[in-house]
């Protein structure tokens, strides 16, 4: 799977790309994470990407020439155009079925905003999915980025240890629940016991009391979820 980072601050991403399964999956080819600074296409002088509003306000715009020109000559570096992510609050919200379908994607083109965001005229002309991480704003959208990219590639097949552990996770379409409770070794720390039925090596018990901590753990923080 192919992930094509369209970012005015590309430095935010070698240490982030060097780390754990990220890593692990660059280093086997499963996953290929390229970086493009959309200052490159800016023209003129000083490079400007951004100008002020019309209308008047504050902060900055990102002009649509640099932005539009960026992706349009990166969709001409792979076998496909890939699909056109554009990283703002005001999209839909992120969640394991969304992540689910973005995994389906061969490349994936994650657009960063900064300052007041981008020209209405990139979403015009490029009509692409609006995405967001969560109810808040961040300075970016390059962190938004990294999130898409570690969701996603937990769904990339060889790459996890265990395929059945992104079928367990919370969230997931599978269950939809919250992950139940997890111990490992010492068996007792601080007076806190691992549960018996654990130890017990009696598998379609333990099944049933994962099944039931899942429950319990959803109905005391997100019973939303069950309403779903």
């Amino acid at each position: 799977m192919r992930f094509d980072v369209l970012t005015l601050f590309p430095e935010m991403f070698p240490g982030y790309l060097g780390q754990s399964l990220l890593n692990l999956a660059i280093e086997r080819e499963l996953v290929d994470v390229q970086l493009h600074n959309i200052r490159d296409w800016a023209t003129g002088k000083h490079k400007n990407v951004d100008d002020k509003p019309y209308g008047g306000g504050p902060g900055m715009v990102l002009s649509p020439e640099p932005v539009v020109q960026c992706v349009e000559a990166v969709q001409q570096l792979g076998e496909s155009p890939g699909k056109v992510i554009l990283l703002t609050p005001a999209g839909r919200k992120l969640d394991q079925p969304l992540v689910e379908e973005l995994s389906e994607a061969e490349r994936l083109l994650l657009l960063c905003g900064r300052y007041e965001g981008f020209d209405q005229r990139v979403v015009d002309l490029l009509e692409p999915d609006e995405i967001s991480i969560g109810d808040f704003v961040l300075n970016g959208g390059e962190v938004a980025a990294m999130v898409v990219i570690d969701a996603v590639i937990r769904l990339v097949p060889g790459l996890l240890g265990d395929e059945q552990s992104n079928k367990q996770d919370s969230f997931s379409t599978e269950g939809r629940l919250l992950e139940y409770a997890q111990y490992t070794r010492p068996r007792e720390y601080r007076g806190l016991q691992v549960p018996e039925v654990l130890l017990s090596g009696n598998h379609p018990e333990i099944a049933r009391w994962r099944e039931q901590s899942s429950m319990e753990r959803t109905r005391e923080r997100r019973s939303d979820l069950l309403n779903e």
